[in-house]
């Protein structure tokens, strides 16, 4: 496996290989060094290695004239590692640290296949997509080149998440009700922004009922508590949240950002949601993850050049106060979801690296 050295990329990596090794395979993971610091929740059996790669999106002038040169050292390794170990299959989940044991795959003529997490290719992705065998999409539909095909897994989730899948929904009411706000590391500022202005905008007999917990960056956690205290309204605010697939499952409604691990979070538990997409993000790819969950119901989704506090304040008091629609929305949540993503991930990746045997299956 081939994977760059962020949670998006890693997280579904993780997935698979603990998947694949159950099944009694022997799992080797190619990364960068930046790569190989988010390896610590891998199982120990996952051999890690590390191969040099670059990116042309950091740096000076020098350090991106040397990319050509550190690229082409980490697909050598790539290739002399293999010829010593060859792999049956090399799977790709974006990333530029990905693109040594691709590339040397391509080469190679090894079966190979790629994972993209978004509803739109990443850039090393979209690369290598007509250059492998299977395209496995975890959002859909998932914007492809032409004369692409996707094949749609969905996006792993982790144990805890999958212990919660379709966790019975309590709808709104004339009690305590929870709202979850989460916001991806580069994209919660906006949400600590909004969020607490919008639930402080509430008319008073719902916003009494409102408990929150809102993720919200270290820097912002001393104003953002401190709104909420002076509003009167029961926050509990952290930069990290350990338990987010308890608090999601206990929520009436979710306020969240569209990364890709957040939508499959939100699906798979099945809770309603207001999805603001971020807006630099690359090929506005959070836009094309919110589509499914909004298209089927399941969420409400706020553009950020729309957001305000009243516009979000409106979308909030929308939901809670018609708890028909809050559980229908929970239903067309799960509706779209896909709990078994790793297992239909395993059976491409065995079906490529042993396909008489599984047809023959």
């Amino acid at each position: 496996m081939a994977a760059g050295g962020t949670g998006g990329h890693m997280f579904p990596a993780q997935a698979l290989a603990e998947a694949m090794l159950a099944r009694g395979w022997r799992v080797k993971l190619s990364t960068d060094a930046r790569g190989a610091r988010y390896t610590g929740a891998f199982p120990d059996t996952v051999e890690i290695e590390e191969v040099p790669s670059a990116t042309f999106a950091r740096g000076g002038a020098m350090a991106k004239a040397g990319v050509p040169f550190r690229v082409a050292g980490g697909i050598l390794s790539a290739m002399a590692k293999m010829r010593r170990d060859r792999p049956d299959a090399v799977v790709g989940f974006g990333g530029y640290p990905s693109i040594p044991a691709l590339s040397a795959a391509y080469l190679m003529r090894l079966p190979r296949m790629i994972h993209e997490q978004n509803g739109v290719l990443g850039r090393v992705n979209e690369i290598f997509s007509t250059r492998v065998d299977r395209v496995a999409c975890g959002t859909w539909p998932t914007t492809l080149p032409d004369g692409v095909e996707g094949i749609h897994t969905g996006n792993p989730v982790r144990g805890a998440v999958l212990e919660r899948a379709n966790a019975p929904y309590i709808p709104p009411g004339d009690y305590p009700m929870s709202i979850l706000v989460m916001g991806g590391s580069q994209g919660a500022r906006i949400l600590s922004d909004i969020v607490p202005g919008a639930v402080a905008a509430l008319p008073d007999d719902l916003r009494r009922n409102i408990r929150v917990s809102h993720q919200a960056r270290a820097e912002d956690h001393d104003r953002v508590t401190a709104f909420y205290a002076e509003h009167g309204i029961h926050a509990d605010v952290r930069p990290f949240f350990h338990d987010v697939p308890n608090r999601m499952a206990e929520a009436q409604l979710v306020i969240s950002r569209a990364g890709a691990s957040s939508v499959a979070d939100v699906s798979v538990i099945g809770r309603p949601s207001i999805l603001i997409p971020y807006a630099v993000a690359a090929g506005d790819h959070q836009t094309a993850n919110a589509r499914g969950l909004v298209e089927a119901g399941g969420a409400i989704r706020i553009p950020e050049s729309q957001l305000t506090s009243e516009s979000l304040a409106e979308s909030i008091a929308t939901i809670l106060t018609q708890p028909q629609g809050a559980s229908s929305m929970a239903r067309a949540a799960f509706s779209v979801s896909a709990p078994d993503a790793t297992e239909r991930l395993v059976a491409l990746v065995e079906d490529l690296a042993n396909p008489q045997e599984t047809h023959a299956e």
